[in-house]
């Protein structure tokens, strides 16, 4: 019997490893593209690095947007600062367009004007204070028992005339502005009553006696 003959065959070919084969074509792939496309350093994976004239752009206007931000803060705190020696002028003026909110208002002028224009026990208070603390640091049992004394009817006299005010400046601000929004107002003239004449913001406008 004739026998066929058979051609050997390379074990290298049986045994290659297909992982090879599959890995080449996609690392030539990557070659291609990687040679044909380089990426710059600073740009993301997967994308192409931008062009020179594309880059300045984008710098520019970075760098424009950055120094709108410094212009805008800049206006910003002029502003502030203009607006803040505006109602520091007005409070020494009584211009009523740059007064601050809480010191606006017909109703605000009116009470500020009735307590200005009178004598308020609670306005000496302060110096009053300073004259029964130096009594009450003398080592005089005498002047330590008066000043006592005049602590307890300065206190009397200032709740008093602050009542007596309150009432008088309610009734007032309800007939001269009945339409009006009078909320706060009472309290608002009592706390300038307590501050002395040449200190209080705003500066007077009326004399004393003188009738709002």
């Amino acid at each position: 019997m004739g026998s066929t003959p058979h051609h050997p065959v390379p074990l290298g070919f049986v045994f290659r490893s297909r992982a090879k084969e599959e890995k080449a074509p996609s690392a030539a792939k990557a070659t291609v593209t990687d040679s044909k496309q380089p990426r710059d350093p600073q740009a993301p994976k997967g994308r192409p690095t931008p062009k020179r004239s594309e880059a300045q752009s984008q710098r520019r206007s970075v760098a424009n947007t950055s120094m709108t931000r410094k212009d805008a803060a800049k206006r910003q705190r002029d502003e502030r600062r203009a607006q803040m020696e505006r109602q520091r002028q007005a409070l020494a003026g009584g211009d009523e367009r740059y007064l601050p909110a809480r010191d606006k208002g017909p109703v605000r002028k009116f009470a500020r004007d009735w307590v200005d224009s009178r004598f308020n026990i609670a306005e000496f208070f302060l110096p009053l204070a300073v004259v029964i603390l130096v009594l009450s640091v003398v080592r005089v049992p005498a002047l330590q028992s008066i000043s006592l004394l005049l602590w307890l009817v300065v206190i009397v006299l200032i709740v008093l005339d602050s009542l007596l005010s309150g009432f008088r400046l309610r009734k007032r601000l309800g007939e001269r502005f009945p339409d009006q929004n009078r909320r706060g107002a009472v309290a608002y003239a009592l706390m300038r009553s307590l501050q002395m004449r040449r200190l209080r913001l705003p500066k007077p406008q009326v004399k004393r006696g003188e009738r709002p």
